[in-house]
């Protein structure tokens, strides 16, 4: 299960995910970032409370990445140490900015 918050501010769009990222709840991130990424040109990630993250959830980040490099800038804030690792054996601590 995946609970998703979403905060705009100005530009900024922040988004807190919280439980699991996997390939059953990543279509439902990758269809409300689509809709809520127009006009935005600060995404930020916060994934203090995310517990687990899936090649299809590393999908739809790295989607999201593309859109927000042409308008933007997206970060990745509150890694755990889990979700960290994740990043670095699948290359995407090079990737993404993570904070």
């Amino acid at each position: 299960m995946l609970n998703i918050n979403k905060t705009i501010e100005d530009k900024t769009l922040t988004v807190t995910l919280e439980g699991r990222l996997d390939t059953t709840t990543a279509p439902q991130l990758e269809s409300e970032l689509k809709s809520e990424l127009t006009g935005v040109t600060t995404l930020v990630m916060d994934f203090e409370k995310l517990e687990y993250i899936s090649s299809a959830g590393l999908r739809v980040l790295l989607s999201a990445e593309k859109i927000m490099n042409k308008q933007g800038e997206m970060k990745v804030i509150h890694v755990s140490d889990v979700i960290n690792e994740i990043f670095e054996v699948t290359g995407f601590s090079d990737i993404l900015n993570i904070e």
